[in-house]
This record gives structure tokens, sequence and C-alpha cells, in this order.
């Protein structure tokens, strides 16, 4: 009673702690109940109102965490929200082309004109050429003619009059300038676009299925996308393998709908209803294929060797040691086939990892024989 009792009127009061004194005595105990009961019999009014108090107080900080935690909810939704631009909320025509050639980095496909850039510095290339002719055949005059000065000094042979050919060398210099100048900067755009990666063959079926399905533009200018040696690819990530190819081709061909869930985001779902367009995430089927690769790597990494431990643990001596170059040879094979159909490596790339591996094995097998 008398614990409860100061207990409570530690917190009625205001006290964080109230020390309580160690009462042994009947009688000092009996008195100091009566003088709680008493006490509380005097103060009901008091401890109410702070009651009150601190139920308003905790009512009002709970109001607030309550807001708090609606701001945050919306603010969540808010920065989440994204605009899709839907196909078939895009007219039919060049604005649909526009929006599915742009929907996926890969389905954009265009011409990059080689033939016309080719065209136009070969032009531009034989009027540089013939500008180099006209000065040359302008110095040689000035030297047959015994005008040394105007080939030593380039300020007198600019205040020199007209030569015999009608232009003045300062004047084929500045055209000379301008050609060049235009010639470099068109050579350097060509470069460009040849660096851009061709389309893989799955891409480029796709785009052809999606323009003869939807026929979006008429005949003549839809065109362009029959050009397929001219046709670039803004994508600019890895070149996907036809092993990547397969694995897409897989995936877009299940019907279950955890599949869909894992390799499409939902961004890529709400494109469009077309059920003859599906999007897949590139990141997504690349992480996928990544393990895949890995894990046949790290198989063609442990049964050679547990196949020469077995091999050499049950026989020794030199038929044992053949018998495990055998399997280093094929297995060897199986690691360098496995690189080149199922990345994208070059062949040094390849050649370099099939000498890696076989060290590996190698070494294994040193060890095993001594």
């Amino acid at each position: 009673m008398t614990k409860r009792l100061v207990k409570w009127y530690s917190s009625a009061v205001g006290y964080k702690t109230f020390p309580v004194p160690a009462v042994h005595s009947k009688f000092a105990r009996a008195t100091i109940d009566c003088l709680g009961s008493l006490l509380l019999k005097l103060l009901p009014g008091e401890y109410s109102v702070r009651a009150e108090i601190r139920k308003q107080r905790d009512a009002e900080i709970a109001e607030k965490e309550l807001l708090k935690s609606e701001l945050r909810k919306r603010r969540d939704e808010e920065i989440s929200e994204t605009e899709i631009l839907k196909l078939e909320e895009c007219p039919k025509g060049y604005a649909r082309t526009a929006a599915f050639l742009s929907s996926e980095t890969t389905f954009s496909l265009y011409r990059g004109f080689n033939y016309l850039y080719s065209r136009v510095l070969l032009n531009l290339q034989d009027e540089i050429v013939e500008l180099e002719r006209n000065l040359k055949s302008v110095e040689v005059v000035q030297e047959a003619n015994n005008l040394t000065v105007r080939l030593e000094s380039r300020q007198k042979d600019v205040r020199a009059p007209q030569n015999e050919t009608g232009k003045s060398k300062s004047a084929i210099m500045s055209e000379l300038e301008s050609k060049l100048m235009i010639y470099g900067k068109i050579l350097k755009r060509a470069k460009d676009i040849r660096s851009f990666q061709k389309p893989s063959k799955r891409d480029y079926k796709s785009v052809r299925s999606w323009f003869w399905n939807e026929t979006p533009l008429v005949q003549k200018e839809r065109q362009f996308i029959k050009h397929k040696e001219d046709i670039v690819t803004l994508h600019n990530g890895r070149e996907w393998s036809a092993f990547d190819e397969v694995v897409e081709k897989f995936l877009l061909s299940l019907k279950f709908s955890f599949v869909r869930a894992m390799f499409q985001t939902e961004e890529l779902r709400k494109k469009t209803d077309d059920k003859a367009v599906r999007f897949v995430s590139r990141s997504r089927v690349e992480f996928f294929v990544g393990l895949i690769i890995t894990s046949l790597i790290f198989v063609l990494l442990v049964v050679p060797v547990v196949v020469m431990y077995k091999m050499t643990a049950v026989s020794r001596g030199e038929h044992a040691v053949f018998t495990a170059i055998g399997v280093l040879i094929i297995f060897t094979t199986l690691f360098s086939a496995a690189m080149g159909l199922l990345t994208a490596a070059k062949r040094h790339e390849v050649f370099a990892a099939s000498a890696a591996y076989c060290a590996v094995l190698v070494v294994f097998i040193s060890n095993f024989s001594s």
C-alpha cells in the first residue's frame, strides 16, 4: 500500500523519483496507511486534472505522429509516381512510331546513311583536290615568272594583284580552309556513325514485325527499316550473344505471372496493352544470364578436379597421369566452347580465359602426380 501510494503521488506531482523509507514498525506502517487514505480523499481533484492534462498531451503527440506518417506516405507516393507514355495513347503515324522506337533502347533503330556520307565526303574530297591543284599551279607560275618574293612572303603575295589564273593564292587558301573544316567535321561525324552498334537479329526482327503488324506509316515512308545493312541502334550496352537471345525468347514464351513479375517492371507493363508487344527488363535478363554462366563455369571448374582426384586416388602411376591429361583436354575444350557460345567474348578473350583455365587444371595434376 505504501509503495503504491508513493508511486501514485510521485506521478501526480510530477516527480520522477520519490524515496521510500524503510518502515519496520507495524504502528508506523498503519499510521502511514491512514495518512495515505486521507491524502487520497483530500487530493482527488488535483490528480484527475493532472491525468487529464497528461491524456491530452499524449493525444496531441499521437495526432502529430499520425500526421507525420500520412505526410511521409503521401510524399513517398508522389515520388514513386511516374508518367508512362503508352503506345495506344499516341495517334497512329509518326507519333506512335516514335513512341515505339523510344520505348526500349534496343528498339531505337535508325539509318546511318553511310552511303550518303561517302558521297558527300567524295564530293568534298574532289573539290579540295581541285583547289590543291590550283594552288600548285599558281605557285608553279610564280616560280616560272621569277616571283620568288611572293613565294617567300605571304603579306607581299596578299598585296599583289591577281595572277594569271584569275584567282589569288589567298582566295584559294581561304576556300581551302572552309572546305577542309567542313570535310573534317563530316569525316568525324561519319566515323561516329560507323562506331554505333548494329542491332541484334532478334531486335531487328522485332521492329520489322511491329512495322508489319501495325503499318503506322505509308508504305513509301516505312521502307527505311528494310535497309538492314545501314541500320544502327542507339543501344550502347553489352552486345548480346546468341545465348542471351535464346534466354530472352524462352522467358517471353512462359505464361506464368511470377516470370512476368521477375523480368518485367511495372513501367514496362504499362507501356502497351497489345499482347503481341512484350517488354522485358534487359538488366534483369543480363543478371539471369550471368547467374547461368557463373554456375556453368563453377561446374566446369569443380567437376574435372573431382574426377581427376578420384582417378589419382584409385590408381597411381603413368596411366593415371595420362588419363588426367585426357580429362583436362576434354574440359578445356568444353570451357572454350562455352565461352565462345554463351558470351560475346572476342577471340583473344576466349584464348586468354581458356589458357588460364588449363593452367589451373595443370597445377592440380602436377600436385597429385608428385
